[in-house]
């Protein structure tokens, strides 16, 4: 059986008509699953260090990319339970890495922000993963990483997408709340 996949053809003007069998997806299947492993290997090593998971490397990437960003939003692109992430911060705060603060023009708000052991933490966590993309990407070429990036944004739900494209958007970042 063949799953047909529509794809804008890249020169010509015209629409090519891609042909994948299942054993060809499920092998794209598969190098997703191996590649996964390999980019959360070296932060899951010393996460285990710590007593952490996987959880707590994702709250710490989301509080660094936005400092002050609020309980409710990071809930939000977590995608996860009040309680579990409540679990994940409890632990953050007692360790000294991540401060919570609360909001100058409404003191409802709890506004998360690494402190510095925190941005050390995140920093040596994320480098390995850095380092392994852009030497992935380096060798599959700027073309490949243009496909890459339309493949996985093509995987996402719609919800998904556009929280993903509201990260790169300066104007809604610039007008989040900021910490003092």
């Amino acid at each position: 059986m063949q799953d047909r996949v529509r794809l804008a053809a890249q020169g010509g003007g015209g629409e090519a008509l891609l042909f994948l069998t299942d054993d060809q997806l499920r092998r794209g299947i598969e190098a997703m699953f191996f590649a996964y492993r390999a980019f959360t290997s070296d932060p899951d090593a010393i996460l285990e260090e710590l007593d952490y998971g996987r959880a707590h490397h994702r709250a710490l990437h989301f509080i660094n990319r936005e400092p002050g960003l609020r309980v409710s939003s990071l809930l939000e692109v977590l995608g996860v339970t009040k309680q579990s992430l409540n679990r994940v911060l409890r632990a953050l705060v007692e360790d000294g890495l991540v401060e919570v603060r609360v909001g100058r023009r409404d003191r409802r708000e709890r506004l998360l922000v690494l402190t510095a052991q925190g941005e050390a933490l995140e920093r040596k966590l994320s480098e390995a993963q850095r380092a392994r993309m852009r030497q992935a990407f380096r060798t599959a070429g700027p073309q490949a990483v243009a496909g890459f990036r339309q493949v996985l944004e093509a995987m996402m739900d719609p919800d998904s997408r556009r929280r993903f494209q509201a990260l790169a958007d300066p104007p809604e970042r610039q007008s989040m709340a900021r910490v003092p």
